[in-house]
């Protein structure tokens, strides 16, 4: 159950955010001999991006590195916006609600590490994956249960899509 406090700031939500190193991966890097990057991503993660994409909600991706594995992985997940190698995440999401033509309210942002601060209090929904630092944690007003690149980005889709009143009319075009 989630409080009711918490349900108000999900039903404004049009644009869902993500962080990607300790968010939709587990964030370990491991690199090649020949230069390639080896990440871990969770696929209940990726299907929840794309029922978020089928509910019409609006999605970005904003990381602080950038990585081939990273581009074709938002692909797959339907992801609409993707920006790599990011240091002012907080500039990104203001180009993103002005894009979008959204309250800084309408948006959900999930992050672990002190780079994702700025957008974080500045958003209507602040998420912390459960492996996040104490300093966003205690910023969130969500914390997940799974960790990141575990299924905390589906933890929270699931929420959103239930508190919206959109889960049932999803899940029912897979019976």
């Amino acid at each position: 159950m989630i409080a009711d406090n918490l349900r108000e700031r999900l039903v404004r939500i049009k644009l869902f955010i993500v962080d990607n190193d300790g968010v939709l991966t587990d964030g370990r890097i491991v690199y090649g001999d020949y230069g390639d990057e080896i990440k871990f991503f969770d696929i209940q993660d990726g299907m929840g991006l794309v029922l978020l994409k089928k509910a019409g909600i609006h999605t970005a991706l904003i990381s602080g590195r950038k990585c081939r594995v990273t581009s074709r992985r938002a692909k797959d997940m339907h992801i609409s916006q993707v920006h790599q190698n990011v240091r002012d995440k907080k500039a990104v999401f203001e180009k993103l609600c002005s894009r979008y033509r959204l309250k800084p309210e309408e948006v959900l942002y999930i992050g672990d590490d002190l780079i994702d601060l700025p957008p974080m209090i500045r958003c209507g929904f602040a998420v912390a994956v459960d492996n996040a630092v104490q300093e966003v944690k205690e910023r969130a007003h969500y914390v997940t249960e799974r960790r990141g690149g575990h299924g905390a980005v589906r933890e929270v889709i699931d929420l959103l899509l239930k508190a919206q009143g959109k889960w049932d009319a999803l899940v029912s075009g897979y019976l």
